[in-house]
């Protein structure tokens, strides 16, 4: 069977697996509504702001990149939640023949149409990616371009002309590795409009490339691409930098980090000692996300937020006073940050170590049903099985699920271990997982945009090595 058959049928397959979701599982989070409202202002008034006092407010505060799709799906088709998911099942779909086609570069040519097949069927049917159609939030289009410029990278390290000493390059082939270095920063800038982190991949890149060429005589290499790559990011970013410098009065390429308004006040302090011990998903309803609006009790939190009794009865005390008025003033959050920094001095490998580890884990293992609005609880799993039966099955093999995906990533990874391009993939992964350990709560999506690596390694687990065409220079 041809391959175009064999794309076209896991194309269709992958719709209706979306469509499904669409369906039955449409999600709307809270940050929803502040795209939409970004998104309808910028289309219908030509300002990119919320309203504020019955007055449309000039905003920073995030990214463009996905409000700018909101609009132009509500230009096309209409302003309905569903038509935005159908538009984004099919960006999905490009992202399912990406993946496909980053398998192929991964492998010798006489593997190559097996691997795009077999990439382009696991990742059709993976629901894990498949359900974010139903979520209006922007880990579909981010994944997306985040995905191309996999494809770019791999595509360019696998030609053995990068290794060719510069200076014996004619000018069109040196032309030519500029012209890919400048397109592979242009669209991770594409995707730093739509989420602030993108650059990640090109932070892989780069310890690939220094890595590849360590030796002094090479060093001209790692600094042509580098170089390139930041221009092409910058290129992307700069139409947006402008924009925030005429209307905002101030040069910005990237949305604050804890997307807030200009001058507003942030408890970096507080997020500080929230670090220092949370590391479940579900812990982010606890403290976070009641900031300045419910009132936080300390008993409610885990035994290990506290190292004994007085930094328990510190805690309370603190929260007591924010829960006054549901404020938390810098005093308050000197107090925080003074607990953080002790706990720190205290057992640093806890929150250097432990706690990004623990983390890691749970981004990665944790059953993937909230966005199904499933709780994930299998506890106590007989009472489970007795009264919610469904969400007990679901759970149990979504998690069984991402074990295996995981597990077959890591076999095709072993197996092809000496190609191209896959240490540069390890590196993403690896250097995604630990910025994302750092963020304020522990969210399973935060990884979602290394999924598609996931499935490329997954579908080369069942591509055997050639004997002649399985070891280049990784």
């Amino acid at each position: 069977m041809k391959t175009w058959v064999h794309v076209t049928a896991a194309m269709v397959a992958g719709l209706l697996l979306r469509l499904f979701f669409v369906a039955h599982f449409p999600f709307f989070a809270g940050d929803t509504k502040f795209y939409e409202e970004l998104a309808r202002n910028w289309l219908s008034h030509g300002v990119y702001g919320i309203y504020v006092g019955g007055q449309i407010i000039p905003v920073d505060m995030r990214m463009p990149g996905y409000p700018a799709f909101l609009a132009g799906v509500y230009a096309v088709l209409g302003q309905t939640r569903e038509r935005v998911m159908v538009a984004q099942a099919i960006v999905d779909l490009g992202t399912c023949v990406l993946i496909g086609l980053i398998a192929a570069w991964l492998v010798p040519a006489t593997a190559r149409r097996r691997a795009m097949i077999a990439a382009v069927w696991i990742a059709a049917l993976c629901p894990f990616t498949a359900d974010f159609s139903a979520v209006m939030l922007t880990e579909v289009l981010a994944t997306f371009l985040t995905t191309l410029t996999v494809l770019i990278l791999v595509r360019t390290l696998a030609d053995g002309s990068i290794d060719v000493p510069l200076g014996t390059l004619a000018r069109k082939a040196l032309l030519l590795q500029v012209g890919w270095w400048l397109l592979v920063g242009f669209v991770a800038g594409l995707g730093t409009l739509v989420r602030p982190e993108t650059p990640l991949v090109l932070a892989a890149a780069a310890t690939i490339l220094i890595a590849r060429w360590w030796r002094p005589a090479d060093w001209k290499k790692p600094a042509l691409a580098g170089l390139w790559m930041t221009v092409g990011l910058l290129l992307a970013l700069l139409p947006w930098a402008v924009r925030n410098a005429r209307t905002m009065g101030r040069v910005e390429f990237l949305s604050p980090r804890y997307a807030e308004s200009h001058g507003d006040f942030i408890p970096r302090g507080f997020f500080g000692w929230t670090r220092t011990w949370m590391v479940r998903p579900e812990e982010a309803y606890l403290v976070p996300w009641k900031l300045g609006k419910e009132k936080i009790d300390a008993d409610s939190l885990p035994r290990f937020a506290f190292d004994g009794a007085l930094e328990f009865a510190r805690v309370e005390a603190l929260l007591d006073r924010y829960n006054i008025d549901l404020k938390m003033t810098p005093l308050l959050d000197r107090g925080f940050e003074d607990l953080a920094r002790e706990r720190n001095a205290r057992r640093p490998g806890r929150t250097y170590v432990f706690i990004p580890l623990a983390r890691a884990w749970m981004m990665w293992l944790t059953p993937r049903v909230g966005f199904l609005r499933y709780s994930g609880d299998v506890l106590p799993p007989g009472e489970k099985w007795e009264y919610e039966r469904t969400e007990f099955v679901v759970t149990i093999g979504y998690a069984l699920l991402g074990i295996v995906y995981i597990g077959l990533a890591c076999v095709g990874a072993w197996r092809w271990r000496h190609r191209a391009g896959l240490a540069f993939l390890a590196a993403f992964v690896m250097i995604r997982t630990a910025y994302m350990t750092q963020l304020q709560t522990v969210e399973p999506r935060y990884v979602m945009l290394c999924f598609p690596v996931i499935l490329v390694l997954g579908a080369l687990a069942f591509i055997s090595p050639t004997p002649n065409g399985s070891r280049t220079n990784p």
